[in-house]
């Protein structure tokens, strides 16, 4: 009974470490374009394009950075856990981590997201209705 008790808060912990790197991906493939594209329309509102266009690359960047970085922390943690359970250890050497997949899954997410808004919501067409020259 012990051992239940060890084991079921691994997993959940496991489980919420995948959820965290999941919304931490797509914010890394969402979130981080749409906020320097937010901040870069309001300094290019203050100053020249140049500007905007230079306070876009860096911040997006670092903020990739620090993002990447955070991640990768998590899902080493997420491998801690697995060894901890003993379930490593069953594993392919070269086998793909939780990250990675949550990473390809998360940027699918991503992509089907955006056709959905662009056809369905954002008013753009790919064929012009107005067939006028």
């Amino acid at each position: 009974m012990q051992r239940a008790r060890r084991v079921l808060p691994a997993v959940e912990s496991a489980a919420l470490l995948v959820a965290i790197m999941f919304m931490g991906s797509l914010v890394l493939w969402v979130g981080v374009p749409v906020a320097w594209l937010w901040v870069g329309s309001q300094v290019r509102g203050s100053s020249s394009m140049a500007a905007a266009i230079g306070a876009m690359m860096i911040g997006m960047l670092l903020t990739i950075a620090v993002l990447v970085s955070v991640l990768g922390w998590l899902n080493r943690k997420h491998v801690e856990l697995l060894e901890a359970r003993g379930r490593a250890a069953h594993l392919p050497p070269n086998a793909p981590t939780a990250l990675e997949h949550v990473m390809v899954a998360s940027a699918v997410v991503a992509v089907v997201g955006f056709f959905v808004w662009f056809f369905g919501f954002s008013g753009s067409s790919p064929i012009p209705l107005n067939l006028s020259y």
